[in-house]
């Protein structure tokens, strides 16, 4: 059993965790046009061990559903301003099912134009950002995504939170491969992984994150309950945070982290925050043995003790999961079993 594991564990194949997903969110109000990319998120992410943004976030996606706080029965709205970009208001609903509509137009225009853009505004938690990239990787297109959240990051020199976690990616195709994903936060560790720490009453480590004062705290309620994120690099850390919040809340004409409800409680009306996606159509640029090069790249990094790819334990995840499945706590088992039996 793994440090992770819990020792009442619930085993669940990743169909289970489908059904499970569906049910609860279903039971909660979402429409059934919404349900299947939400849905689909949450089973890709605990496929990658990623558990802070599968099953663990479930009962927040489903309990904002059902008091109201995210209207689980938006439908997104799509308009193309330019030929080169593509426009998605969420309607204070779930970012999935807006991202979902907006991927394959941004790709498309991307192959006709050479580059595009994708603004979705008025949205809420998207998940794992590396999820939405890769898919467009898998399209044959370099893509980048910028995504904001409620600030819980105070600039450097401040004490005052004015950025989200603020989490950037990067998908890039590989020849033969599967695409090479690079996904993080601006902080030195998404706020959910603190999240994740409190569900299992488990400190964090220290650095993570300050609580209320400004003081290092290892106390996972006293970060989440007016503490601020310790930002990922320090200044740099900061500017990166920055440079994500011009282009998924500035740009995209969303809430700026600062304006943003929390996703955590439910408290506010919908956060309303921004994500956005580029897409490039690399070849149109690139010399022949393009993908020589980059796996030239590749190697010079993997060919050092050590050294790996960003990625490569989320592809062995994927692996094993498939074979295993995931164990949950029974605590949140039970959480998910009660939303999905609220119908």
């Amino acid at each position: 059993m793994s440090a992770h594991q819990p020792a009442d564990g619930v085993p669940l194949s990743l169909a289970q965790v489908e059904t499970l997903t569906r049910r609860a969110l279903l039971a909660c109000g979402v429409d059934p046009r919404n349900e299947a990319a939400i849905t689909a998120s949450v089973v890709a992410a605990e496929a990658e061990g990623i558990h802070s943004h599968g099953l663990a976030r479930l009962p927040t996606y489903c309990e904002h559903a059902r008091v109201g706080k995210i209207d689980g029965r938006a439908r997104p709205v799509l308009d193309s301003p330019k030929p080169g970009l593509v426009r998605v208001d969420a309607k204070g609903g779930f970012a999935h099912p807006a991202i979902d509509f907006g991927l394959p137009a941004l790709c498309e225009a991307a192959k006709a134009q050479g580059i595009a853009a994708l603004a979705v505004t008025n949205s809420y938690n998207c998940g794992v950002v590396g999820y939405h990239v890769e898919r467009i990787a898998r399209e044959g297109l370099l893509a980048l995504g910028f995504v904001n959240a409620p600030a819980s990051i105070a600039p450097m020199g401040g004490t005052r939170p004015v950025f989200g976690t603020n989490p950037i990616a990067i998908a890039v195709p590989r020849a033969g491969r599967e695409p090479l994903v690079l996904d993080q936060s601006s902080s030195v560790v998404a706020k959910s992984e603190i999240v994740v720490h409190q569900q299992r009453g488990e400190p964090i480590p220290l650095g993570w994150a300050l609580d209320r004062d400004g003081n290092p705290t290892t106390d996972p309620k006293a970060a989440l309950s007016g503490g601020t994120m310790v930002p990922a690099g320090g200044y740099k850390g900061a500017g990166l945070a920055l440079i994500v919040e011009i282009f998924a809340a500035w740009l995209t004409g969303a809430n700026l982290s600062i304006d943003a409800s929390s996703f955590a409680d439910n408290l506010g009306g919908s956060p309303r925050t921004g994500q956005c996606f580029i897409a490039i159509d690399f070849g149109a640029l690139t010399e022949d043995g393009a993908s020589d090069r980059l796996e030239r790249l590749f190697s010079a990094i993997t060919g050092q003790e050590g050294a790996r790819l960003p990625g490569e334990r989320r592809n062995g995840a994927r692996q094993r999961t498939a074979r295993d499945g995931v164990v949950i706590s029974r605590k949140l088992f039970e959480t998910l079993e009660a939303y999905a039996g609220a119908a």
